[in-house]
């Protein structure tokens, strides 16, 4: 193995590993030298990205098929591996009105987005601050920055994501503990079409950032500890300027950007 990588000796969870920001997240951490423990629900997908990146960076990469919708990721503390490092990746969302959606998969949101990744912080939390190392890294979105009609729950399981974020931060100031919340904006991966956000005006007015650059921008975050990455300039422009819009013009604008072509 590798020496001299500032992750060897600890390991990465990272859930929603099987694509997308996931896998890149899952990359860069292996190329630290971090061991990883990667969560997703498709077996066949998670178990060649672990064994990719088992072999081109030297470290340990275990897969675990797991429905984080389900209750009880403590699943995974019970096979008895140590985790350093929580990377939240996992979620989805649906682009659509509230009224007549699914009820089921609003609530398979929340407990994707924010149940099971508090779930997973709460349980590895405390062994982070008595060891004062390893850390959080959670992913939300750039709309977590403002409400989102349309797409309602999305948007605010985000907002959750980023202010539970931001709060244990301050929490960990000075513990040697690191949190980091990445906030992507369009970004190159299958979220947008599983969301169906392929087919509303935003995927128009938007240029889609690549998957790896992302994941790099909130590596290196996390890694110097920084509280909030937004994923570029232009996008960091934006989640400054809603807290200046006069809130019914921010969500008119938000509606129109969520309406179907």
């Amino acid at each position: 193995m590798a020496t001299g990588r500032r992750g060897e000796g600890q390991t990465a969870l990272v859930t929603g590993a099987s694509m997308g920001i996931g896998v890149d997240l899952a990359e860069c951490f292996a190329t630290g030298g971090y061991d990883l423990i990667l969560v997703a629900r498709s077996a066949a997908e998670l178990t060649a990205v672990a064994d990719r990146l088992a072999a081109a960076h030297a470290v340990k990469a275990t897969a675990i098929t797991a429905d984080l919708a389900a209750r009880g990721s403590g699943e995974i503390e019970a096979r008895g591996l140590s985790v350093d490092v929580v990377v939240n990746n996992a979620g989805y969302g649906v682009a659509q009105a509230f009224a007549g959606s699914d009820r089921e998969g609003q609530l398979g949101m929340i407990d994707v987005n924010v149940r099971a990744l508090v779930e997973l912080t709460h349980i590895y939390w405390p062994r982070m601050l008595a060891q004062k190392r390893g850390g959080i890294l959670n992913v939300a979105s750039t709309a977590a920055f403002q409400p989102g009609p349309l797409m309602a729950v999305y948007y605010a399981s985000k907002a959750f994501v980023l202010s539970f974020s931001e709060a244990l931060w301050e929490e960990a100031r000075g513990t040697g503990v690191k949190v980091s919340c990445l906030c992507p904006g369009p970004t190159t991966s299958k979220f947008r079409e599983r969301a169906g956000t392929n087919k509303v005006r935003l995927s128009r007015a938007s240029t889609q950032m690549p998957s790896m650059t992302v994941a790099r921008m909130g590596y290196d975050a996390w890694q110097a500890n920084k509280r909030v990455e937004v994923t570029g300039p232009r996008n960091r422009i934006m989640a400054t300027l809603v807290r200046f819009l006069p809130r019914t013009v921010l969500l008119r604008s938000v509606r129109n950007l969520q309406s179907p072509l």
